[in-house]
């Protein structure tokens, strides 16, 4: 191993567990806090800064270690008991907080770190003349040995934690000049440590560390890809089994039909991880955001040990970050509001996810003003997104979901933070593209709920298999509510738009072969497939069920891209292609009533 190879994975190493800790300090900070008293919280806060400092220290990366070790030295001061925290000194660890994101970023892009205000560096100082203590002692490229294999990375691990000595390196000088720092390659996402590399054990390494292992995420994606294409072929020898019609075929099918399912679930299983990753942040959001608007906010945060593919945890991040901020920022009343209206002064934001079946639910609740559907209503109106004729004959409920309109604000002045409603469109259009869902509750006076639904994985997805004159079609299976038996006489007209009166509740109609542009069907009875989109429902007319399968997720074909209504394609069991439908755009597209309300 070279000498660069060998800076380069130490580098790796050190970014992945320099942003857990940066994102677990955020929380630590405001838990503190909340408690200043609490010895051990002020412990954990000091040793995250520490370890940062002892990583970028032997990296050589001053203006961290210069940062790390103020904020280093004032939560000191504060464990001798010389002088607690105040509100100075947290709004100077959080801003550090901040810094030390962005110096990750920039050592991993292998850029030029930003400066350190030398006023957040005097905040941090206990009397106030000047700037901290001079930066902790850093270990430069130079100092390595000249064969890095004979460093110990688990010791020097260690020495990120403070647990000992760098092993191998020669006495460090207090100020080390800037070096540049290569940019290292971009790490997989892990929360445990590897074990002892080369066999070699630090003294820790007797512990649970040892039975995990880290693994490149492309390696993961790779099985799941794998692991697709298993399913497939299994998908494939349960259609023609029936055919031939032998025993030993069918014992065969059978077991191989039980281990795919097993192996596709433990791979699975593999990817998954806890929406905490996405959550630890929140307490921060939470905290900086009331700081700007002049509100006292609690967040509570339940169920981070809910866990998801990794793919959809970190897709979440930026719609959650939008739905707590506009919680905080429009949903909640000013202190003094609240008083007058006989609430705590302090608002509560719940931040909860829960797993249902193959599918995981994550809440963003409020004890705010809630939304009141008529000013939501007379909004629309004034901004054009909507004319008065249909406003009118919108329920309260219908008008909550205008706010998910493009260009829709209640907001009356402009401010660096969303209010409701801005770039709400483009929250739930994320939330589409993991083929989830977003609603909207709300009650005046009393908060809102805004519940997002995700499936567990969107690498192989259940559906529901229909046809069309041959062709096969794909319903994601958590939008079916229910299959009936459809005859064209069933139907009303009510306002242009044919409806079936289902158990008394008048439900839009729309027919996949007039979608498609295809004739009306002439022989035989239809089906009829009751979908679910968003708060509404409609009957999706088809001209058979096929059945459940589970499917592999490919990419359209080009001649599809971009078109509305589909949102995949995957090969069946009888090996052909079947396109995945896109449940939403079918309602938004298809059926009038809904087309009458978004356009006017």
């Amino acid at each position: 191993m070279s000498g660069t190879d060998g800076i380069s994975e130490i580098c790796a190493d050190f970014l992945v567990e320099a942003r857990e800790i940066v994102e677990q300090l955020g929380e630590q900070m405001v838990v503190l806090e909340r408690a200043p008293e609490d010895r051990d919280a002020l412990n954990t806060v000091f040793r995250g800064f520490h370890t940062i400092k002892g990583g970028a220290g032997f990296l050589d990366v001053p203006p961290m270690v210069t940062l790390c070790h103020a904020v280093e030295d004032r939560l000191d001061v504060a464990r001798n008991g010389a002088l607690p925290l105040d509100g100075f000194a947290f709004d100077g660890a959080q801003q550090a907080i901040d810094l030390l994101a962005d110096m990750l970023e920039c050592v991993a892009a292998g850029q030029p770190l930003p400066t350190v205000p030398q006023g957040l560096i005097d905040s941090m100082h206990v009397d106030g003349r000047g700037p901290a203590p001079a930066a902790a002692a850093a270990v430069s490229a130079n100092d390595l040995p000249d064969n890095l294999d004979e460093l110990d990375f688990d010791s020097l691990l260690d020495a990120f934690h403070g647990k000992g000595a760098l092993p191998g390196a020669a006495p460090v000088s207090e100020a080390p000049p800037p070096a540049a720092i290569a940019p290292a390659p971009s790490p997989a996402p892990i929360a445990r440590p590897e074990p002892a590399a080369g066999g070699r054990r630090s003294p820790a390494a007797n512990d649970a560390g040892e039975t995990t292992v880290r693994v490149d995420v492309r390696r993961l994606d790779a099985m799941v890809n794998l692991v697709g294409e298993l399913v497939l072929a299994r998908n494939r020898l349960k259609t023609i089994r029936p055919r031939l019609r032998d025993e030993d075929l069918d014992r065969a099918v059978t077991a191989l039909d039980a281990a795919t399912s097993r192996l596709q679930s433990a791979v699975m299983m593999a990817r998954m991880q806890p929406v905490g990753r996405v959550f630890s942040r929140f307490p921060k959001l939470a905290r900086d955001v009331a700081r700007q608007v002049r509100k006292s906010v609690e967040l509570d945060v339940v169920g981070a040990e809910t866990e998801l593919d990794r793919n959809l945890v970190e897709a979440l991040s930026d719609p959650l970050v939008h739905l707590v901020r506009n919680s905080i920022d429009h949903g909640i009343e000013s202190p003094e509001a609240r008083r007058l209206a006989g609430k705590n002064e302090q608002g509560n934001v719940r931040l909860s996810a829960q797993q249902e079946g193959d599918h995981v639910m994550i809440e963003v609740r409020d004890d705010g003003a809630g939304i009141d559907p008529d000013k939501i209503r007379d909004s629309a109106i004034r901004k054009g997104l909507i004319d008065a004729e249909s406003a009118a004959r919108l329920s309260a409920d219908e008008c909550l979901q205008l706010i998910f309109l493009p260009g829709f604000s209640t907001k009356q002045e402009v401010s660096d933070l969303s209010g409701r409603g801005v770039g709400m469109d483009v929250v739930q259009s994320k939330i589409r593209e993991l083929s989830g869902t977003v609603q909207i509750q709300s009650e005046v006076g009393r908060g809102t709920r805004m519940a997002i639904k995700v499936p567990l994985t969107l690498a192989i997805l259940p559906t529901l298999l229909v046809e069309i004159d041959g062709d096969v079609y794909a319903l994601p299976l958590v939008r079916v509510v229910e299959v009936l038996s459809h005859t064209g006489g069933n139907a009303m007209w009510i306002d242009g738009q044919s409806v079936l009166d289902l158990r008394e509740q008048p439900t839009p109609v729309l027919d996949l072969r007039h979608w498609l542009g295809l004739d009306p069907r002439q022989d035989g009875p239809s089906t009829g497939v009751v979908l679910q989109a968003g708060e509404q429902r409609f009957v999706l007319i088809v001209d058979h069920v096929r059945g459940r399968e589970e499917v592999v997720i490919k990419a359209l074909p080009r001649t599809l891209r971009g078109l509305s209504g589909y949102a995949g394609a995957s090969l069946i069991g009888d090996g052909r292609m079947a396109l995945i439908l896109d449940v939403d755009a079918l309602h938004e597209s298809g059926v009038r009533t809904r087309r009458a309300v978004v356009n006017g």
